[in-house]
């Protein structure tokens, strides 16, 4: 057997052995074998005659795509994770990276890259990096021609470290701003818009005279229920009496923090049961101490939701429904009821595969997977409004929605670098334009979001 093919049948049982391996009761090792076999023979096939010979990236990333090609066979949601998307996946679930914390676009005309954005809070807000900035040198290497993702290549380093970055300002001479790396966190819960005096830091009432606060929950990792419970104490302290969940196009996230949100709301009930593949339950349930937003009967609550709301989610919603806290206005939602576990590979533990190791169930027993749903209810899956509490949108509508949430991410930069820069005329956000050079959505008109209109009446009435 040429080395080649014998280095593959040494390498391929450690990516896929393990996956294969996964289960109540393994099948035989000769089983095993036969099945690795046919992908060690594939590859000698491809080695020895396949129109171009591969090199080492190539070959890699062609055994990825077997392995996830056989796992998205099972479903959409398992998949191999290579070394680099597990340290990404594990970043999105701690809910923090390190970095300067910048957004960058692409000047074609200069040939630079340019900030879009700060992050508020980070080292680049802080350091006084403001929107519009050109990034011309990163150390001693200049970034002429470098696009976003060359010189984000040459930004990235260890928390703690130091970067120095040459930028070109209107109105004055190329500068130099010495930055140290820190940990950027991304922030899960966001309210109704940034305070101008500290953008860092959000405004929670949609409605200050009814006193009606509203938070935004965009994804459940490590700071979820943490972000939330802070927001709901700030919204109480300064008197709120009715509140809004927004979950829309919220993915999902973490179980343990869709239990723990849940949580914060409910006295008592159960919150989500999980089944196993051989049959096993696990429920959990409110505890009594430690909720949030009370009395129930005084001060009520909407969950906002629609087709993109997952996951995670889907669990708060029906938990919030189905113990009758609160009310759900929007749309149907996603229907995603399936677990999925991590489990990391042999040797090094570096590579991992993302199994769907269980099913979820709302609190009244009802099945939440649309691709679950049993012949008899076919219709049974996701979270629906309550009645009445339908609120469709149309497809400019979402558009716009989508638009203005992303608007409600937008900081200038540090409030007294702005006002130094800019005076009282800070760059808008700009909407991306099309081919016909018109802006993507139309935003020149105010947006009436008829689902918090919705949310807004019910709350209103109840008070």
């Amino acid at each position: 057997m040429p080395l080649r093919n014998l280095i593959w049948l040494l390498i391929v049982p450690a990516l896929v052995g393990i996956g294969m391996a996964i289960g109540y009761s393994a099948p035989s090792p000769d089983q095993d074998y036969k099945l690795v076999r046919q992908i060690v023979e594939v590859m000698a096939e491809v080695d020895a005659n396949y129109v171009r010979e591969l090199d080492d990236k190539q070959r890699r990333e062609f055994v990825e795509k077997m392995i996830n090609g056989g796992l998205k066979s099972l479903d959409d949601h398992s998949e191999f994770l290579n070394e680099e998307q597990l340290r990404e996946f594990e970043k999105d679930n701690e809910g923090s990276f390190g970095g300067i914390g910048i957004q960058l676009g692409w000047d074609d005309k200069e040939k630079l890259p340019r900030i879009s954005q700060p992050l508020a809070g980070t080292p680049a807000y802080d350091g006084g990096l403001v929107a519009g900035d050109y990034i011309v040198r990163v150390g001693d290497k200049d970034t002429k021609d470098k696009p976003g993702d060359e010189t984000t290549s040459l930004i990235k380093g260890e928390v703690g470290t130091k970067v120095t970055l040459t930028i070109r300002r209107a109105g004055r001479p190329d500068f130099p701003i010495e930055l140290t790396r820190g940990k950027v966190t991304h922030h899960p819960v966001k309210g109704v818009s940034r305070r101008a005096d500290d953008p860092t830091k959000w405004n929670w009432f949609i409605d200050a005279e009814k006193k009606i606060g509203l938070i935004r929950i965009v994804g459940f990792n490590e700071l979820t229920e943490k972000e939330v419970a802070v927001a709901v104490v700030e919204i109480e302290q300064a008197g709120g009496k009715g509140l809004i969940i927004d979950l829309r196009g919220n993915p999902g996230g973490l179980l343990k923090q869709a239990i723990k949100v849940a949580d914060v709301f409910l006295t008592e009930g159960k919150i989500v049961t999980t089944k196993d593949r051989s049959g096993g339950e696990q429920s959990s349930s409110a505890a009594k101490s430690g909720t949030l937003f009370l009395p129930a009967d005084q001060k009520p609550i909407v969950v906002l939701v629609n087709g993109s709301s997952a996951s995670a989610s889907e669990i708060v919603a029906a938990a919030l429904q189905d113990n009758g806290r609160a009310v759900v206005v929007g749309e149907r939602t996603y229907g995603k009821g399936s677990v999925q576990s991590l489990f990391r590979l042999a040797p090094d533990q570096k590579t991992g595969v993302k199994l769907t190791t269980q099913t979820w169930w709302r609190p009244s027993g009802k099945n939440m997977d649309r691709k679950s749903a049993s012949k008899d209810n076919a219709d049974e899956w996701g979270v629906y409004p309550d009645e009445g509490m339908a609120v469709p949108f149309s497809k400019e509508e979402y558009l716009r929605y989508a638009l203005e949430f992303v608007k409600l991410d937008y900081v200038v930069g540090r409030p007294d670098v702005v006002a130094e820069v800019f005076g009282k005329n800070p760059p808008p956000f700009l909407v991306r334009k099309g081919a016909d050079g018109k802006p993507v959505v139309d935003d020149s008109k105010p947006f009436e979001d008829r689902q918090i209109t919705r949310a807004l009446e019910h709350i209103r009435k109840k008070l």
